[in-house]
């Protein structure tokens, strides 16, 4: 399978790889993030998602059905032990070549395993000057998953949500970057903890930040 990512690959020493990814098109992705579900799961209404789960078959990318998100309070203190149910991502856009393209990448990078599902989050994080955004309401956290990819879509009238990345909890983070629209991060998630800083508008207005995070296993239930 060839990849937009073919010169990258997790340093299985460091455990973690960044890339800036100039082969996919980011104005595709943009009309579906205007029309998307409150996260309900979330205080403040400032979150908006849809989450789908997928498998690669060689180079075919198969929708899975739907399931529920669960992890644990383990894991999520906020949303644990909670079938959290989202809306799916919208079919026009799962078409797209570059989506497709987009998921190939994170699982020949990974070198996930043929049959392991893949979790696709859609999400939208907005910001008002009377109210922050908060792309992490759950604080520096693991996902409980083995791999994580952080692909930045679009900022709009932000500043913050800068991505960091942390050995323990209580350290200093090995990385931190505002991930910018192209940019793609690619996480084990057994080795880091992650987090990313509230946003707020640049100027007057409403701010917006939109990325897909992918996981794999895709924490769905039936």
């Amino acid at each position: 399978m060839k990849t937009v990512l073919e010169s990258i690959k997790l340093d299985y020493a460091f455990m973690f790889a960044f890339k800036k990814v100039n082969s996919i098109k980011l104005e595709g992705f943009k009309e579906f993030f205007d029309d998307m579900p409150v996260d309900p799961y979330v205080k403040g209404k400032y979150r908006s998602r849809r989450l789908s789960r997928f498998a690669v078959n060689r180079n075919e990318l198969v929708k899975l059905p739907h399931g529920y998100l669960y992890q644990s309070k383990a894991y999520n203190p906020l949303a644990g032990d909670i079938r959290r149910e989202f809306a799916e991502l919208d079919d026009r856009l799962i078409a797209l070549n570059n989506f497709k393209q987009l998921i190939f990448a994170f699982f020949d990078s990974c070198n996930i395993h043929p049959e392991a599902e893949i979790g696709v989050h859609q999400i939208r994080t907005t910001c008002s000057p009377q109210n922050f955004g908060n792309p992490a309401p759950e604080g520096i956290h693991q996902d409980g998953t083995d791999f994580i990819g952080i692909f930045s879509v679009d900022r709009t009238n932000v500043v913050g949500g800068e991505t960091h990345l942390y050995l323990a909890k209580k350290e200093k983070p090995v990385f931190n970057k505002v991930l910018q629209p192209g940019e793609l991060l690619l996480v084990d998630d057994h080795q880091f903890f992650h987090f990313t800083t509230p946003i707020k508008p640049e100027l007057a207005g409403v701010g917006t930040r939109d990325v897909f995070v992918l996981t794999s296993p895709s924490l769905f239930t039936d």
